[in-house]
């Protein structure tokens, strides 16, 4: 990879939910950030000439056999090499262990939000006394390493932060790279700017240049491309993306698997020839859909059924342009973003950047990552295996799409078959789309839509006794979520005036045929999943 930045960052990742959070938090204060697997050697470390170096968290313990460690030579090659160093809870915990600290199970887990208090100066906390964290760690330091002292303290007493007298290393407990933690992206400006004295030197402009580079360079000059188009603004961007960097190569494929939203078909085929001018064909592929999913309850065979027959779809699609074009395409792009990569916890499977080593845990398989099938006879392109949806957003527009389309909430590329709890038919699907299209077109009209990252009604398998009519009805029950983020990796819930869940409620109890019961589902991100399935 070309990279245009001089002040890169390199993060170690021992298998976080949040590491790729910290790549994100990193870009947005203006440094190049990229992530390699923990273990990665020396040799590789240096050759990306890193300014600064994060550890990240992960699920392991340290005293575990067979748990994630560096490179032995890392610790030695940091201090030779004065390279600012920030453990992040298990990171942190590397270090300890490191230098002849006790890292030990704590009596009391630390998770959620908790107090932080300062007990000593550190450049980490320039400006900060005390904040709100987040901790996610059942291991605590229980003695302090060779050379380090105490920064900071949780409410409960637990080591929060630590410095290296030297001033180079630092580590904390806590997760300053999500939104829950007070004052984290000070935390990590202050480490970036202050303790390693770098100067922001990258943006959005020059990460657009560099995916342009890599596709033009892992596509042969003779190569034909397709492009998996779900309507959503993932793949759009991508196919945007892509189609600057390969011209007419490129060949969009919008498959209509019965399992869209209202009319999303007909929208969104709009959106991309009035609008974006991309050369699109469009495939009816409901019954093939329908068909694979006859009987199926379970949501991780759901996946992978849909993500084969995509790949089937468009297998047959390339047949179609190898007989047009005199041959076959031999690339498929897809909009996949790193939480789909990061739940589903696979190696990565093409070109993209994405080098995390395994030390996560599967979340959920996403049928264009887990579900793929072993035989997939295309190279995929995924430009954006490494980029959140706020950062795909934003390149979108400095790629000219239409505002309006960016500001679509997200949908996941099976669509209805993940909302629809126990076995997809034309019938659920129907119902949920009619319930789904009331809830959403309520939100834009009071104006709520926008203040929300992701709205979504789901079919629940349970029907419900009720009474319409003055007669007993027994039919099925629609839950809604409504979440706030700023990237998908966590997320709480939307706190709507009750009087509001009425009125959807009451409309879609009696204008969805078959549902009379409506309920709210107000869990964060975690301890559950944005989606339910």
């Amino acid at each position: 990879m070309k990279e245009t930045a001089l002040n890169k960052i390199l993060i170690l990742d021992y298998g976080s939910q949040f590491t790729q959070l910290i790549a994100r938090r990193i870009r947005e204060l203006g440094f190049y950030s990229f992530v390699l697997p923990g273990t990665a050697s020396i040799q590789r470390i240096e050759d990306f000439g890193a300014k600064a170096v994060i550890l990240s968290g992960g699920p392991a313990s340290v005293y575990e056999q067979g748990s994630p460690k560096p490179a032995p030579e890392l610790w030695t090659y940091l201090q030779t090499k004065k390279l600012p160093t920030l453990g992040i809870c298990y990171g942190m915990q590397l270090m300890v262990d490191h230098f002849g600290g006790r890292i030990e199970a704590a009596h009391k887990r630390e998770y959620g939000r908790m107090g932080v208090t300062i007990q000593s100066p550190s450049e980490l906390f320039s400006g900060i006394t005390k904040f709100q964290a987040w901790m996610s760690h059942g291991d605590e330091t229980s003695g302090l390493p060779n050379g380090f002292e105490l920064a900071a303290k949780s409410v409960e007493g637990a080591v929060a932060a630590i410095n290296h007298q030297n001033g180079r290393m630092f580590g904390i407990q806590f997760h300053p790279e999500v939104t829950h933690t007070e004052e984290g992206t000070t935390i990590l400006r202050n480490f970036l700017t202050k303790a390693a004295g770098l100067t922001p030197d990258w943006e959005m402009r020059s990460l657009i240049d560099t995916l342009i580079e890599n596709i033009k360079a892992q596509v042969p000059a003779d190569a034909e491309v397709i492009c998996a188009l779900s309507g959503g603004v993932d793949s759009t961007v991508a196919a945007t993306l892509v189609h600057k960097a390969l011209g007419k190569r490129l060949h969009c494929i919008f498959v209509d698997t019965g399992l869209l939203r209202f009319e999303e078909g007909n929208r969104v085929m709009r959106m991309f020839t009035e609008k974006l001018h991309l050369p699109v064909t469009r495939i009816d592929a409901e019954e093939r859909f329908l068909s694979k999913l006859s009987g199926v309850a379970d949501p991780e065979k759901k996946r992978k059924l849909i993500g084969a027959e995509f790949i089937a779809v468009f297998d047959d699609a390339a047949a179609g342009l190898e007989r047009a074009l005199g041959k076959k395409p031999s690339f498929l792009v897809q909009g996949t973003l790193y939480p789909d990569v990061i739940e589903s916890s696979p190696a990565p499977k093409s070109g993209g950047t994405s080098t995390a080593g395994n030390h996560s845990h599967t979340i959920k398989s996403h049928h264009n990552v887990g579900g793929l099938p072993e035989d997939l006879q295309f190279k995929l392109i995924e430009p954006f295996r490494d980029l959140f949806k706020d950062e795909v957003r934003a390149m979108g527009r400095e790629l000219g799409v239409p505002e309006e389309f960016l500001e679509r909430h997200p949908f996941p590329g099976p669509g209805l078959a993940v909302r629809i709890l126990g076995e997809v038919t034309r019938e659920a699907a129907d119902t949920l789309r009619h319930a789904d299209e009331i809830y959403v077109e309520m939100l834009k009209a009071e104006g709520l839509y926008s203040k929300i990252w992701q709205a979504m009604a789901i079919l629940l398998p349970i029907k419900t006794v009720g009474v319409q009519g003055d007669g007993r009805t027994h039919k099925q029950v629609v839950a809604l979520r409504a979440v706030t983020s700023s990237d998908g990796m966590t997320a709480d819930f939307y706190p709507f005036d009750l009087g509001f869940l009425g009125r959807v409620s009451n409309r879609i109890c009696n204008e969805v045929k078959g549902v009379n019961r409506v309920t709210y589902d107000i869990t964060s991100k975690p301890p559950a999943t944005i989606e339910w399935e």
